[in-house]
């Protein structure tokens, strides 16, 4: 049986050199490459092939998002694994829609780690349970979010972008023709529809929902 072919890359040379003994005596892998930033992975991909890159994140020179991003165009066939600290929910969501094959802590036991390798070898997903957890949570969120825009009347709206491009009441009533009561009025049911606790809440609703720049 052929093995598998894998690349490590990671600018944390005892990081790197862990994961290195931890599968090395596995006789079904066998390492073909080590990187501490994304140039040098695709300097190796240049004249040696691999079945799968695992990976971490902040990287010099070209970080694991970046390489995540030029692998699945250039080498499609190559299944991507991120091992990493990062556990931000929006940096796992940016990850798998890019397509990453897998995705686990860098406290993850030797055990996951080849369970990973071998279950996205087979052509399928692996995430660890905390990447899911966080995962499931942030895209919970987001669907929370888009639940709570799609209540907002079409004057809400137009008053929330204003509100975030910092008009205060009065230009608001002035350029919506409208009264300073109804725009107060606005501005509590937006607080309310929004569960924002005050302006800077809107502000900041407003612009992780793309209603402003």
């Amino acid at each position: 049986m052929e093995k598998l072919k894998l690349i490590i890359a990671d600018d944390h040379t005892m990081f790197l050199q862990g994961i290195i003994s931890l599968i090395e005596h596995e006789s079904s892998i066998k390492i073909v490459g080590k990187a501490v930033n994304g140039i040098e992975v695709l300097n190796i991909l240049k004249i040696q092939s691999a079945d799968i890159v695992i990976l971490d994140i902040s990287m010099p020179e070209m970080d694991g998002i970046e390489l995540s991003k030029i692998l699945k165009k250039e080498y499609p066939f190559i299944k991507i694994i991120i091992v990493s600290t990062h556990s931000n929910a929006k940096i796992i969501s940016r990850l798998i829609r890019i397509g990453v094959n897998g995705y686990l802590l860098k406290n993850a036991e030797k055990a996951e780690l080849l369970e990973a390798i071998y279950t996205v070898a087979d052509g399928k997903k692996y995430f660890s349970k905390d990447v899911e957890d966080q995962y499931l949570s942030n895209n919970q969120k987001i669907e929370k979010q888009i639940s709570n825009l799609t209540e907002l009347s079409s004057r809400e709206k137009e008053i929330l972008v204003l509100i975030a491009h910092e008009y205060n009441t009065a230009e608001i009533a002035e350029k919506t023709f409208i009264s300073l009561n109804t725009v107060n009025t606005h501005r509590r049911n937006l607080l309310s529809k929004l569960n924002a606790k005050n302006t800077a809440g809107l502000v900041k609703y407003a612009v992780e929902n793309g209603l402003v720049d």
